[in-house]
């Protein structure tokens, strides 16, 4: 099987890596190409690396195409008289919807939302085919990204809240104890370091407890924070402010996403 990857930046750069490394296909079935040919320069000796789009379209069986959403438009006008007719697409952007797509492509497409827990392969990553798409592919898509973590198939109406909930969830979580690690210095004479990883280490136990017990974010609530105790004070407050603010998150998030359709749909 050729995979063809389109657009080497952040997230394409760790697919191949990923796929060559969990042995999805041969290294030099994976063909790359990229707007910035100096990024590739180093790669020729491992991988298949294309002159262009086209070439890039032409040789995969699976294309994935990894740019941002005002490039991505240009990539399908660039491959559109080079793709095979079996060729499966996998659009990484959830701003762009199958409509949009379908402008230029009447083609099998998917669209994939990995997180950036693919690089410890537990990504929780999402998965919303056209109506074009074969279970077949759906079993060759499942197997190739199963490599990198878990795959969720939804509908493509819900994608934009679920890419919050995991592709953008390791940068809320990342931003939430930032601000617990920053506010808890004004309160101790503890350094900062070792704040940061007593915050972690107890990140990360708290998570493989509920994991492992079953337990409900409730219930760890209910056992930690007893009536009368002190870590009650501080639930009570989360519980009570933190909706507003997460209600603003998902409204930004979702009116950025609207936005981004709004402005491609322009520009074309």
């Amino acid at each position: 099987m050729n995979i063809g990857i389109i657009g080497y930046g952040s997230i394409g750069s760790l697919l191949v890596q990923k796929f060559a490394d969990a042995g999805v296909t041969a290294p030099k079935n994976i063909f790359i190409s990229n707007r910035s040919k100096e990024k590739l320069e180093g790669l020729r000796d491992t991988y298949s690396v294309c002159e262009n789009n086209s070439e890039c379209a032409a040789n995969a069986d699976v294309l994935f195409i990894c740019t941002g959403p005002y490039q991505i438009m240009e990539v399908y006008r660039d491959i559109l008289d080079d793709l095979k007719d079996d060729t499966l697409v996998v659009s990484l952007n959830e701003a762009i919807s199958f409509e949009m797509i379908g402008y230029f492509l009447h083609h099998r497409t998917a669209k994939v939302i990995p997180s950036l827990t693919a690089e410890i392969n537990r990504s929780e990553t999402l998965v919303s085919y056209n109506d074009l798409v074969t279970d077949k592919d759906k079993e060759t898509l499942r197997s190739i990204l199963s490599s990198i973590g878990n795959v969720y198939e939804l509908p493509e109406s819900e994608l934009a809240i679920a890419s919050d909930l995991v592709s953008s969830m390791p940068g809320f979580i990342a931003a939430i104890f930032d601000v617990f690690c920053k506010q808890a210095e004004k309160f101790s004479t503890m350094g900062k370091d070792q704040i940061i990883k007593m915050v972690l280490n107890s990140l990360d136990a708290s998570s493989t407890l509920i994991n492992q017990k079953g337990l409900t974010f409730n219930e760890v609530v209910d056992r930690v924070a007893t009536p009368g105790g002190i870590t009650v004070e501080g639930t009570t407050v989360i519980y009570d402010k933190l909706p507003d603010i997460v209600d603003e998150i998902y409204e930004k998030t979702l009116e950025k996403s609207k936005t981004t359709k709004r402005k491609v749909i322009t520009d074309c």
